[in-house]
């Protein structure tokens, strides 16, 4: 090496160690401790709720019928509010349901109507008549292929924490030992139950076996559970068409004793293309969500409705301990009605 080059070389190396360490002090001072969820783009709008989902019906229609609005604005609802999961209240594919987990209609009406990220979480659902039209069991099974797509059986239950710790502020609860104790057992039960073989006098023994199972866990829930929400596809109540139509009948008179001796404090449905907030004589609020696609007509001025409209939408329930906040909102995003139950 010439001696030119050897304190060339020699500076260069000087001046770039002494450049490295107070940028290695600095680089020291900014070393930061990141979670992913601050790094994610979470719900500009908060709440004070624990639990929030979303209720979508009759929605199956390959996008049309304003199909694909309505999951834009799902999504869109979802990015600006919290949401744990999506309840679906049947007829969850026209005309006929699928006929195998591996049907294109899990594509055309499900998978790519659905894709917001906000909508890529737990999806529970339940059958609705059209789903019967095929192999009703494949949604079943295509549990096991889609990781939001959960539905364990034809009918069953979910028992959910009312006192989820979202944020660091939450822990301070932790520091009242006596009231924490108490919020942390809070919990709401969720039963999804299969309507459409109530219809049929062939399905009796099924149907016989169902009830006793409803009955039992209704029976069975404890102390912590403060909301009882039933959720199925036939409403028992509507100011739809179906206002006196043989499904109605047959649904309230196989339902309304059931709900009455438990306290059952919500039934939530679809089958009626609409939106719907209906009380009836008795302790149950009943909703219908049936507005995932095509509409039917309302009537306005029946006794027990509280709310209906024939637009297309879904509605957004938030839970605590103590309150239920139901909203239906349209595939625009506005509130279209708003009602809060109370403990």
């Amino acid at each position: 090496m010439k001696r030119r080059d050897f304190v060339k070389n020699t500076a260069l190396s000087a001046i770039g160690a002494s450049l490295i360490a107070p940028l290695g002090a600095l680089a020291a001072d900014r070393v930061t401790h990141l979670t992913s969820e601050e790094l994610t783009l979470l719900p500009a709008i908060k709440d004070d709720y624990s639990l929030h989902f979303m209720a979508l019906g009759d929605w199956g229609r390959n996008g049309e019928y304003d199909q694909l609005e309505v999951g834009k604005q799902m999504g869109l609802w979802g990015a600006a509010h919290p949401n744990d999961f999506v309840v679906s209240v049947g007829d969850n594919f026209y005309p006929k349901g699928v006929i195998s987990e591996f049907d294109p209609l899990w594509h055309y009406s499900f998978e790519n109507i659905y894709t917001a990220h906000s909508l890529q979480c737990d999806w529970y659902p339940v059958f609705g008549n059209h789903d019967y039209h095929s192999d009703v069991d494949a949604q079943i099974r295509y549990s096991k292929i889609s990781r939001r797509w959960n539905m364990p059986a034809r009918y069953y239950y979910k028992e959910i924490s009312l006192n989820k710790a979202k944020n660091k502020e939450d822990e301070v609860v932790k520091k009242e030992p006596k009231e924490n104790k108490q919020q942390a057992k809070a919990k709401a039960l969720l039963i999804f139950i299969d309507t459409d073989p109530f219809l049929h006098e062939a399905q009796a023994q099924y149907v016989e076996k169902q009830m006793q199972w409803l009955n039992e866990t209704l029976a069975n829930v404890s102390e912590d559970v403060k909301w009882k929400i039933v959720i199925g596809h036939h409403p028992c109540y509507s100011v739809g068409p179906r206002i006196d139509n043989y499904d109605t009948v047959t649904m309230r008179k196989a339902l309304t004793k059931t709900f009455e001796e438990h306290k059952v404090d919500v039934y939530l449905s679809g089958h009626e293309h609409s939106l719907q907030h209906l009380k009836p004589e008795g302790f149950t609020h009943q909703f219908i969500s049936g507005a995932g696609s095509e509409l039917t007509k309302v009537t306005a001025g029946v006794p027990y409705s509280r709310f209906q409209a024939s637009e297309h939408g879904f509605m957004y329930f938030a839970v605590d301990e103590k309150r239920l906040n139901v909203r239906a909102i349209n595939y625009q995003g506005e509130v279209l009605y708003q009602t809060e139950l109370t403990k």
